[in-house]
């Protein structure tokens, strides 16, 4: 696709973006918009699951993305587990109100793939979307790097080993000062307008949505079992200040 390729569609592009804090994702909102729109910051505190929406504009499209922390190492401890609760129910709201899901964009760093990386495809590939969203892989930090698809030329057989399958991906810098910078932009650009006429848009009803959520997210959970019963009503009225009746509803559809 030419860089300078326009794009007339009435309806945006609906997009999780997530990795590991401090992979770059920041930098890669700030590629797609073409200017600073999300504070860059490897210290940037966050809960899994936690979301920053931006709405982005570029070549004639609209984008609505979704910036998600994905998991920091591959199990999370009970109080990672219930702040991932209120925040996975936050994120599943806002995204049955813009109408589902079109894309997933994976961040990941340069650098091998680890257990977390493996989990974090599980999380938002399989769980939150049920194997039906396409995802494509973003690979940052690679300022030493010639030519930065010589990266995934070295290393898409590592990547399909560990199963992490994709439609596509975009190898960037996010440094300004980077004389790739621009490249980066146009690369990253491009692989999201290519989706446009692939579009798969997954849609759930919010409460199966979440209960689907709720159950893979306790296969995460290392040392406990995730609560039941009135341990988890209690939870999904405080956590995620539902009524009584929705908390039971919701919490029946676990057992």
């Amino acid at each position: 696709m030419n860089s300078s390729t326009t794009w007339d569609t009435p309806e945006a592009l609906n997009i999780i973006l997530f990795g590991e804090t401090g992979v770059g994702k920041s930098s890669v909102i700030n590629l797609l918009a073409g200017k600073p729109v999300a504070r860059v910051s490897s210290d940037v505190e966050g809960c899994t699951l936690q979301s920053t929406k931006y709405t982005l504009s570029f070549r004639g499209a609209e984008v609505r993305v979704w910036d998600t922390v994905g998991l920091e190492e591959p199990t999370m401890g009970i109080n990672g587990y219930l702040s991932a609760i209120e925040k996975a129910y936050m994120l599943i709201r806002e995204l049955g109100n813009a109408g589902g899901v079109d894309l997933l964009l994976f961040c990941i760093r340069g650098s091998r793939i680890t257990a977390t990386t493996q989990g974090n495809y599980r999380l938002f590939h399989e769980v939150l979307c049920n194997k039906e969203v396409p995802i494509a892989v973003v690979v940052t930090n690679l300022e030493r790097e010639v030519v930065m698809e010589d990266w995934w030329m070295r290393n898409e057989k590592y990547i399909e080993m560990y199963g992490i399958r994709s439609v596509g991906h975009a190898c960037v810098t996010g440094v300004e000062e980077d004389d790739k910078y621009g490249k980066s932009k146009d690369t990253l650009q491009n692989l999201l307008l290519s989706q446009l006429s692939n579009k798969r848009r997954f849609l759930m009803q919010p409460e199966p949505w979440f209960a689907r959520l709720l159950v893979g997210l306790g296969s995460f959970l290392h040392g406990k079992n995730p609560p039941k019963g009135e341990k988890m009503v209690r939870t999904l009225v405080k956590r995620c200040h539902m009524d009584g009746e929705t908390a039971r509803r919701l919490a029946g559809l676990l057992t």
